[in-house]
């Protein structure tokens, strides 16, 4: 949904504005990485921090990343929304979101193996569908392919209208907004290889294989649709992907695509309230969210979490009518969402920077360094400053910068609740082994 966007604003430099933010978030993984195997008992970053940086930290690290995932999902259900209208245009706004809302909260209160084995084919849809549109945009190249516009595909698409940078620095820095979010997520990739059987050895070769990822599935797929469909064609409010298809003609193709983009939102919504499910039955048992949070069904899921983040998808309903464009709400849910996911990135490097200077002896025996470890940390954190102040720039990314601190806010005011139940559960644990 939003790279038909970034290509708009940026034209084919957002090409480069996707491998710097790979670039940084590479690192950012790599000191992730090192932190997860400096001490095996850590499952997730939330684990490590709140261990280095103290509960507090953990406390807003935790609920920052379940909300992260809330807003993802609001922004899966806009975008569903908008992939819907490419079948029946005039369907109501509420429709698509509701079903939505209903199936994934049915589907996520079934059993957890279920889930995994639907999402693995879910992925398999993503992956190949990228691959073969990488494919077919290398053919239409490669056999000169004119559309309908007169438009033959050449690689000299990327400079020939403007340069690189069409819109000059301006147009490239306003990419970055809607690009960022394209990577929230990618500390999961860490995290779930930390719970595999072996982390030593799947760990790094799965942040590892980052850079590759980046270079493939965006630099490889939007230099595809760049050059068959030239960057001022693309349309800024629909998917590229199945636009690139209805102009060479195979109207089928573009239905199937849409069919696929539809299926990946969705993917991605249901494996965001999946996730939070987990996290508020996690923060529940370490006394940092209510306890009706901590119960599990007969099926082993975490009901009542699950019930509370998909009611809070209703909000999607409520946006989109309030104001009626698909882009704007989509654009503006996201900046949110990428501004909760720098800080949780932030928070990481931070953590790595206490880590150094508290456990020096724990770097010097690690056998998965983070490179250009220091600097890099520092570097990529004025890169995040930077990236806050680019969302100030423009209108919808305003919206959700001046949006976000309320989230922070509401923390801080409940934070002291949370601290006397976990100064209370402490005094219990102590008179308890004084007891014994």
């Amino acid at each position: 949904m939003g790279s038909g966007r970034t290509i708009s604003l940026a034209g084919p430099s957002v090409l480069f504005t996707y491998m710097i933010i790979g670039f940084f978030l590479f690192f950012v993984m790599r000191a992730m990485g090192e932190l997860l195997l400096h001490n095996l008992e850590y499952k997730s970053f939330v684990d490590f921090s709140a261990d280095i940086l103290g509960p507090t930290m953990g406390y807003f690290l935790g609920w920052s990343y379940w909300f992260c995932w809330v807003v993802i999902g609001i922004a899966d259900i806009v975008a569903i929304t908008g992939y819907t209208q490419f079948w029946w245009p005039d369907i109501p706004l509420w429709l698509p979101g509701l079903a939505c809302i209903a199936f994934l909260l049915i589907f996520n209160l079934l059993s957890a193996k279920l889930f995994g084995e639907l999402e693995f084919w879910f992925a398999l849809v993503k992956i190949v569908a990228i691959v073969a549109l990488i494919g077919v945009g290398a053919y239409l190249l490669f056999s000169g392919f004119v559309g309908p516009t007169g438009e033959k595909a050449s690689l000299t698409h990327l400079w020939d209208r403007g340069g690189m940078f069409p819109n000059g620095i301006t147009g490239f820095f306003a990419a970055f907004q809607i690009a960022i979010f394209a990577f929230v997520g990618i500390e999961l990739v860490g995290t779930a290889s930390a719970e595999t059987a072996d982390p030593a050895k799947n760990l790094p070769k799965a942040i590892n294989k980052i850079p590759i990822r980046v270079i493939v599935f965006y630099v490889l797929a939007l230099t595809a649709i760049m050059t068959v469909t030239p960057w001022d064609i693309v349309a800024p409010n629909k998917s590229p992907f199945v636009n690139m298809f209805l102009l060479i003609g195979v109207g089928a193709a573009a239905a199937i695509i849409n069919f696929v983009v539809l299926t990946s939102a969705l993917s991605s919504a249901n494996s965001g309230m999946f996730s939070t499910g987990r996290m508020l039955y996690g923060l529940s048992k370490n006394k940092l969210a209510p306890e009706a949070f901590s119960q599990l069904s007969r099926n082993g899921t975490p009901r009542n979490g699950l019930i509370y983040s998909c009611a809070l998808l209703l909000s999607s309903l409520f946006l989109l009518y309030a104001e009626g464009d698909v882009m704007r709400v989509f654009t503006i849910v996201t900046t949110v969402a990428s501004i909760c996911f720098i800080f949780v990135w932030a928070v990481i490097l931070i953590t790595y920077l206490q880590y150094r200077r508290i456990r020096p002896e724990a770097h010097a025996t690690s056998t998965y360094k983070m490179p250009f470890a220091i600097p890099m940390c520092y570097l990529t954190l004025v890169f995040f400053a930077f990236a806050l102040y680019l969302f100030s720039q423009e209108e919808e990314t305003l919206i959700g910068l001046m949006a976000t601190p309320f989230w922070f806010l509401a923390l801080f005011i409940c934070l002291p609740f949370y601290k006397k139940r976990m100064k209370k559960d402490l005094a219990l644990g102590l008179a308890a082994q004084s007891v014994r």
